[in-house]
This record gives C-alpha cells, sequence and structure tokens, in this order.
C-alpha cells in the first residue's frame, strides 16, 4: 500500500484550483479520542485509515451536533446505522472535504503522503444516491450542478507539492462525536466493548 510513485508516473500539477495544494486546519485528537479510535475493530479502523476518517473535520454547518445526532438515530434508515456504527466518527456523514490526515502522514511518513505521491487530492464525482426505504438505490443526485469541485487534500502540514515549501501547520480540536443510544442517554458514535488487544493491534500504535 506504501509504493512510492514515479515522477513519470504523477499526474500534471495544472494550477487549477484542484491540483493547487488546500490547506485546511489538522484535527489533534484528545487522548479519549485516540482510546476509542484504538477500540475500533481492526478491519474498520484500517478502512478508516485508508479513507482518511480516523480525524475528520466537520464542515460549518446551521445544524449543531445534538441536531445532527438526532436525524442520524430517529430519520436515518437502518441500513445506513449499521456500517456508520462500526467506525469511530461515523461513515455516511463525511463529505470528500472534510477527510483528514492521509494514513502515511499519520504513520510518520511523510514522505510517502498519499495525495504527494497521486500527484493531487480524492476528487468527488459531484452526485450522492438517493435510497428507498428498503435500502435500494433508486436515483442519482447531483450534488453541484456548478460542477464545484469536493476535494480531500491530507490535512498534514507536510510537503504536498516540490515546488513549494511546507507553510507551518494549522491546528483544530473538534469535540467529540456524540449521539443518543437507544435509552435516550449520548453515546460515542464508534464507542465498541472492551476487548483484549492482538499483536496485530499493537502494530497500529506507530500511527498515533
Amino acid at each position: 500500500m506504501n509504493e512510492t510513485a514515479s515522477a513519470a508516473g504523477r499526474e500534471p500539477r495544472a494550477r487549477n484550483g484542484v491540483h493547487t495544494v488546500i490547506r485546511r486546519p489538522q484535527r489533534t485528537l484528545t487522548p479519549e479520542e485516540h482510546q476509542l479510535v484504538q477500540g475500533t475493530a481492526l478491519l474498520n479502523l484500517h478502512g478508516a485509515l485508508i479513507m482518511g476518517i480516523v480525524d475528520p473535520v466537520p464542515n460549518p454547518s446551521p445544524m449543531s451536533e445534538t441536531e445532527g445526532a438526532w436525524v442520524r438515530e430517529r430519520v436515518w434508515p437502518a441500513h445506513f446505522l449499521i456500517i456508520d456504527r462500526k467506525y469511530p466518527w461515523g461513515f455516511h456523514q463525511w463529505a470528500t472535504c472534510e477527510r483528514g490526515t492521509c494514513r502515511n502522514c499519520l504513520g510518520g511518513r511523510c514522505d510517502l503522503c498519499v495525495h504527494r505521491q497521486k500527484g493531487g487530492p480524492h476528487v468527488d464525482d459531484n452526485t450522492d444516491r438517493v435510497w428507498s426505504h428498503k435500502g435500494r438505490c433508486v436515483a442519482r443526485l447531483i450534488l453541484r450542478p456548478g460542477d464545484e469541485p469536493c476535494v480531500w487534500w491530507c490535512r498534514c502540514s507536510c510537503l504536498k507539492d516540490d515546488l513549494a515549501a511546507a507553510p507551518a501547520p494549522l491546528a483544530v480540536t473538534v469535540a467529540g462525536t456524540e449521539r443518543p443510544g437507544p435509552d435516550g442517554a449520548a453515546a460515542h458514535t464508534g464507542a465498541r466493548r472492551a476487548r483484549g488487544h492482538s499483536a496485530a493491534d499493537w502494530s497500529q500504535n506507530a500511527l498515533f
């Protein structure tokens, strides 16, 4: 997964707003949030690392986190919640531009930053799906008719472009995501029962 891309295989560094590096604040996890992330099932933790949702940063919203949690628990269909509860901060609610730090930078390998190797960010296709009450996709929805790009640039302050030096890091602290449980009590999105650590679990320590 950490193979280095050759310069010849990189995408052209076009200065069109997509390939130009966008610096966004990087989330700093608290000790409690670290513990929550490390309690995630190993397969889901790997998925979160690949997708950049170990330390996502939400965009400003007119809806508070409490209101968002209410919608997720009482309006979302059950099949959304099944996968959403497997990740420390949820799964479905994160837009591409809200993703956090890439897996290699979290592991201290900024020389292998995913977007430095790729030569550009992950770009959203500006569409989403409309689901029926039975969990079937019934239509495609174009979220941005003007085709405005929604992109994920790794939020680490390391060098992303060979032509420019990395600026000073930005930081942001995000309150832990909580949502009401079945009994009305607040509970973390990805909370799991306590479990023993296997040898594979300890291999993740270098990432945090």
